[in-house]
């Protein structure tokens, strides 16, 4: 199977962080909770490369 990295529909902010979780088969608010924590200490780096994915990633064609 060809899957992609595509935005998620269910959207908090973007879709970013659920894109991927549903490119990786996993929870999406699992890897929500897990991506909030490792943004707490790296704060700027985590919002440039999240702000970055969502310029890049494509919205998912339903």
């Amino acid at each position: 199977m060809n899957k992609k990295l595509t935005k998620s529909s269910d959207k908090m902010i973007s879709g970013v962080v659920g894109g991927f979780a549903e490119y990786l088969g996993i929870d999406k608010t699992l890897l929500r909770v897990i991506y909030a924590a490792i943004s707490i200490p790296g704060f700027i780096p985590c919002i440039i490369l999240y702000l970055v994915a969502a310029w890049v990633m494509p919205e998912k064609n339903e």
